[in-house]
């Protein structure tokens, strides 16, 4: 990271931070602790991000794709990922998947998600998933990135841009954590999402 990442106001994760293996480390070793209820609640923490996204909008819709091979897609219609440029015009994405969430992760009084467990954020999801793919719209560019046990393995690939904003994260649970998708299906049905944050299932069959 440049100086402008060392200059960015942090609010939900280090600018100056792209990875930071110890905390990865320290999830996949209790995943229990930090998933627990298994792949429910790594939806459920994908999910929160849209829901901020909606609060920050007025309202957002969401879907939860259920995928034959046990993976998850949850897509929204959010503003994307906040992704700044460098000096050389080298765009840099806020490390929301590779580090912790300034608001949640260690705190005490973190955010109570709709499946009674507390909020700890987007690494969570990373460091317990096989692999996970961010694909990120935003006004300034539409990228892809993808990850292994939380790690990243490629830089931001550049994609065609759509005609409207919004963030894609498709994640394969470690096989501990799956359960079969008409179960995770009737439980999501069940859960309470803010009123500004719509969303549908979709079941692959």
């Amino acid at each position: 990271m440049d100086e402008f990442g060392t200059r960015w106001r942090n609010t939900t994760h280090d600018w100056a931070e792209t990875v930071d293996p110890e905390h990865l480390a320290e999830i996949r070793h209790r995943p229990g602790e930090f998933a627990p209820g298994g792949v429910l609640h790594l939806i459920t923490e994908v999910l929160a991000y849209a829901a901020d996204e909606a609060e920050c909008t007025g309202s957002g819709h969401c879907v939860v794709t259920l995928h034959t091979d046990g993976s998850v897609t949850v897509s929204d219609d959010g503003r994307g990922t906040d992704t700044r440029h460098d000096g050389n015009g080298t765009p840099i994405k806020k490390a929301v998947m590779s580090t912790k969430d300034l608001r949640f992760f260690d705190s005490a009084a973190a955010q109570i998600l709709p499946d009674g467990h507390p909020r700890r954020g987007m690494s969570v999801v990373a460091a317990l998933s096989t692999w996970l793919v961010h694909t990120n719209r935003r006004r300034n560019g539409s990228w892809t990135q993808r990850y292994e046990h939380g790690l990243p393995v490629t830089g931001l690939i550049p994609i065609e841009e759509g005609i409207s904003t919004g963030t894609a994260v498709r994640f394969l649970p470690h096989a501990a954590m799956r359960v079969p998708a008409s179960a995770t299906a009737a439980a999501l049905t069940r859960l309470a999402h803010p009123p500004s944050l719509t969303s549908d299932v979709v079941v692959e069959r």
